[in-house]
């Protein structure tokens, strides 16, 4: 059975949300540069300064990543989950009503949203999520094209 841990009932990839690609990286190198410069140590003497290296260093390595199946990731309120739950739906692009009204909400601000969920009821989820892993190494992330605001609906 597919891993279904990197796949969001819509149809989003996790892999490609900057929390989990961009966001780490650039705290690593923002962390080590400052380590490098001795701020680990002298800094402590800047209020507030313990609170913002422990931040750096969790976003730097997260301990765990955000899963809506888990219940984690995603606003609490999602409805889209919840729905997909009470139909036993494991991804909603292979439900019988996808695009619903709340796929399409959301996809006003996922513009890739539509074109993805069609691709990967075209191809099969293993080979979906081979692609998404491929545009992941490219640097992308779903922020680069995300269109403000949208609607997460209830």
């Amino acid at each position: 059975m597919t891993d279904l841990t990197q796949v969001t009932y819509c149809g989003l990839y996790c892999g490609l949300c900057a929390e989990r690609n961009r966001i780490p990286l650039r705290a690593q190198a923002l962390r080590d540069a400052m380590h490098k410069e001795g701020w680990d140590l002298w800094g402590r003497e800047i209020p507030n300064f313990k609170e913002f290296w422990a931040f750096l260093n969790g976003v730097a390595e997260p301990e765990t990543l955000c899963n809506c199946r888990e219940g984690q990731g995603g606003p609490p309120f999602c409805g889209i989950r919840k729905c997909a739950r009470e139909r036993g739906a494991d991804i909603c692009p292979f439900c019988s009503d996808y695009p619903c009204e709340r796929i399409q909400a959301l996809a006003k601000g996922y513009v890739m949203m539509l074109a993805d969920g069609q691709r990967m009821r075209e191809i099969g989820l293993d080979a979906w999520i081979e692609e998404q892993e491929a545009r992941k190494k490219t640097g992308f992330a779903y922020v680069d094209i995300r269109c403000e605001p949208y609607d997460v609906p209830d």
